[in-house]
């Protein structure tokens, strides 16, 4: 008698073969045309440090895609459903509904870690439930569901699963210090700060990270950690103290 487990791991299947993903196309009701290209969003890179004969990409580019178009969907609802607000206002709220933490979320919602492909030791670390993999996950299959079916799939989504509880996910987003950073200069200097790698080490299974948050030209903070994300984290905490800005009575003097 055959036996069926209950979810599918990525990473004890050939990446060469056709994995079932009907269930999860059912799911978000899209219907794929190109099977390889829904595979290629679940395609961690550690996966294929471990199979070197596989000539396909990791899920990173796909990644990079979603994170611009979830982006422009997002800014676009806030715009149309919030005239009155200001610009620091819908910047706020754009970078609560984007944010790692968010995304991982809603990743979960939908079981996107039982579709990752991953290496052993992501794996046994923990990988499918690790919030940057998952929030990243969750932008590749984004991008991958506009290459595929195009815009309109894209916000209708999105709207499933972001914008119809825009509010609650904005009110329950807990604030970090990459948030409470854009908030300050946003409302000092109507300006965003931006995030760049300055270094990077260590082999690819625990690579670090050392990220410096910048006001234009100036470098308000660095931060190092095994992510970009939690790297920029500790960077805008950095940042916050060298501006003395963790408690929101103190008096700014900084001036880029």
């Amino acid at each position: 008698m055959k036996t069926s487990t209950p979810h599918f791991k990525a990473s004890n299947q050939n990446l060469n073969s056709q994995p079932d993903f009907a269930n999860l196309e059912q799911k978000i009701g899209i219907t794929f045309s190109d099977k390889n290209l829904l595979k290629n969003a679940f395609i961690h890179r550690s996966y294929l440090n471990e199979h070197k004969n596989y000539r396909g990409q990791s899920n990173e580019r796909l990644e990079f895609l979603g994170d611009s178009v979830l982006s422009i969907v997002v800014s676009s609802h806030l715009f149309k459903n919030l005239p009155q607000s200001p610009e620091g206002k819908l910047t706020q709220l754009r970078a609560a509904l984007v944010r790692t933490e968010t995304l991982a979320k809603l990743a979960q919602k939908l079981s996107l870690g039982n579709y990752l492909y991953l290496s052993k030791g992501e794996e046994d670390s923990g990988g499918r439930n690790n919030n940057s993999i998952l929030a990243n996950t969750f932008e590749a299959l984004t991008g991958a569901i506009y290459l595929d079916c195009g815009m309109e799939s894209v916000r209708n989504f999105l709207t499933t699963y972001v914008l119809v509880n825009w509010k609650e996910l904005a009110q329950t987003a807990v604030s970090d210090n990459k948030s409470k950073l854009q908030e300050v200069l946003q409302k000092l200097y109507h300006e965003s700060p931006s995030y760049k790698i300055v270094n990077t080490w260590g082999p690819d299974h625990d690579r670090r990270f050392e990220m410096g948050v910048y006001l234009g030209e100036n470098c308000l903070g660095k931060g190092e950690g095994k992510n970009k994300q939690e790297a920029a984290q500790n960077a805008a905490e950095n940042a916050l103290s060298q501006l003395n800005l963790k408690k929101p009575d103190k008096n700014l003097n900084f001036k880029p």
